[in-house]
């Protein structure tokens, strides 16, 4: 009679599916997925047209690259360097030279990342703006979205409490444990989820839509402040390459702690919007 009683009190983890994220912010979200990776293969067939980055009004030949992509030597002796502030690494077999049609050619990113595979600038630039300015018009309307009803206040901002630096230190040392929150906490961003999105939203995104505005000659006639609050067009397109390969770094963050805090149930809460997360319940 004591065991069953007892065994009545029992509480077993139970799977609660909960409503984590609204229809707008899966479908903005998905398009910007489409975007970017459009945007980022058009974007290096742009770069391997000039694969030189410089700081300043001009960047004529004359001028010292801050950083190159590029190639010396010919035939087999024909080697890939990368060079940053005067300092140069060896990069044969990955940047530098590309095979092409059974024949090595000199070639800043190879042709299976760039859209089109072949050298081909006007089309780049094509494919490169359509998708730039499918990228803003999205993201205005997650940020309108965001603003108006609440979601940007409610599960983007941190809290005050999660400020904290005792909280955002047991964060780090969650997260290097790779233990992530449970219950009721799994619902909601952590203090670390927040403070990269507003990086993201706040900073990298604004740059790098600004600076590329910037080197277009066009945007130049109409708005010439641009240019000088960056410090030329090929300060811009500087900070537009830096931009862009934070924004491939966090992409690639993003991507593993989907996959180590539950690829399916991840996926799973933006595509349906439904996420699991497990609850103790009593013993029925």
């Amino acid at each position: 009679m004591t065991d069953t009683a007892n065994n009545d009190n029992i509480h077993y983890p139970r799977t609660v599916y909960v409503r984590r994220h609204s229809v707008v912010t899966r479908v903005t979200h998905w398009l910007n997925v489409l975007c970017l990776s459009f945007l980022l293969l058009s974007g290096l067939q742009i770069f391997n047209a000039h694969p030189e980055l410089y700081w300043g009004h001009y960047g004529a030949d004359g001028d010292p690259a801050v950083l190159t992509i590029g190639s010396s030597g010919q035939g087999d002796g024909l080697r890939g360097f990368v060079r940053v502030a005067g300092v140069e690494v060896s990069t044969t077999g990955v940047l530098g030279v590309s095979s092409f049609e059974g024949e090595r050619t000199p070639r800043a990113f190879p042709a299976w990342i760039t859209i089109p595979s072949f050298q081909d600038l006007a089309a780049g630039r094509r494919w490169h703006f359509f998708f730039a300015w499918l990228f803003l018009i999205n993201g205005l309307l997650y940020l309108g979205f965001s603003l108006l009803s609440g979601h940007f206040h409610r599960d983007i901002a941190p809290t005050r409490s999660q400020l904290s630096p005792q909280h955002l230190w047991q964060e780090v040392r969650d997260h290097a444990r790779l233990r992530f929150p449970k219950g009721q906490e799994a619902k909601r961003y952590n203090a670390l989820q927040k403070l990269t999105y507003l990086v993201v939203i706040v900073v990298l995104l604004p740059l790098m839509v600004l600076t590329g505005l910037t080197m277009s000659p066009g945007v130049d006639a109409a708005l010439p402040a641009l240019v000088d609050i960056f410090g030329g067009r090929q300060s811009a397109r500087t900070i537009h390459f830096i931009t862009a390969s934070l924004l491939v770094l966090f992409v690639i963050v993003h991507i593993a702690m989907v996959v180590l805090s539950g690829t399916w149930n991840n996926i799973r809460s933006m595509i349906t919007g439904r996420y699991a997360i497990q609850e103790e319940g009593p013993n029925t």
